[in-house]
């Protein structure tokens, strides 16, 4: 599939290369945006490397939802990217991931991996309960202690002084793979799905939409922009069905640009 400028959606500083099914990040995006982007969205593709990124210096914000992303996963050095959403990959080495992170991010404050095995979260793990996800939640914040959100919910400073103290032992065992993450078949594409609605945001302004009135309501009388811990499957409907693809890319992109003009 030939890569052309006229399939990218640039606003001001904010870079989106949407549903491409592109494997690599092509080179031109790096050419032409990377000196000056400082938000990515490569979302919806068949990403398997994230080697272009290395033209992104000025990187802040990284959204690769809905990729074919495995535990062979390598940054460049980040230095000023405080978020990044992984979910929906195939990521199922968390420690390795983590470990990865801590070097080359030093600035991240906000890290979802929803929709990878990596991650024991009950809403896409039937087999996982509350007690699992909360002790990847205490192991994630031992090796990266900067976080200020996780996933759908923000860091507490009672989640920060456990992590501190027995985070190193609530290390999550890695899932058992019949075959490895990126050498599998064209059944297993990844089903659109995405966690963040409104897009990615810095960890001052996230806003999670959940469609239920008493949230908004807590919201209103908070100082913050953070949506309650919620882990009910009601809570999430995008994660109870998968809607069509061009359906959903075009809502992600429209929420994308609401959530800038509505943070910016």
């Amino acid at each position: 599939m030939a890569h052309n400028e006229s399939l990218v959606a640039l606003n001001g500083t904010q870079i989106s290369y949407i549903g491409h099914d592109c494997k690599d990040i092509p080179d031109f995006l790096g050419d032409t945006y990377g000196h000056f982007a400082r938000r990515l969205d490569l979302s919806f593709n068949q990403l398997r490397s994230l080697a272009g990124l290395k033209m992104f210096t000025e990187l802040e914000e990284l959204v690769v939802d809905n990729n074919l992303l495995g535990n062979d996963l390598r940054l460049p050095r980040l230095p000023n990217l405080h978020t990044l959403t992984l979910n929906k990959n195939q990521l199922t080495d968390i420690e390795a991931l983590l470990e990865h992170l801590a070097d080359v991010t030093p600035s991240l404050e906000y890290l979802s991996l929803l929709g990878n095995e990596a991650c024991p979260n009950q809403l896409v793990s039937p087999d996982k309960d509350e007690d699992d996800y909360q002790r990847y939640r205490y192991f994630v914040l031992h090796k990266l202690p900067q976080l200020k959100f996780l996933d759908t919910r923000k860091v507490t400073r009672k989640e920060v002084m456990e992590a501190q103290a027995r985070g190193a032992f609530m290390k999550v065992v890695k899932p058992k793979s019949e075959a490895p993450p990126n050498e599998a078949g064209p059944e297993s594409h990844p089903q659109p799905y995405t966690p963040l609605p409104r897009g990615s945001r810095d960890a001052r302004n996230h806003r999670e939409e959940t469609g239920t009135d008493s949230w908004r309501r807590q919201e209103e009388g908070s100082h913050n922009k953070f949506p309650p811990a919620r882990h009910k499957m009601s809570s999430f409907p995008w994660l109870r069905r998968a809607p069509s693809h061009p359906a959903e890319k075009s809502r992600h992109l429209k929420l994308c640009d609401m959530c800038h003009r509505h943070c910016h």
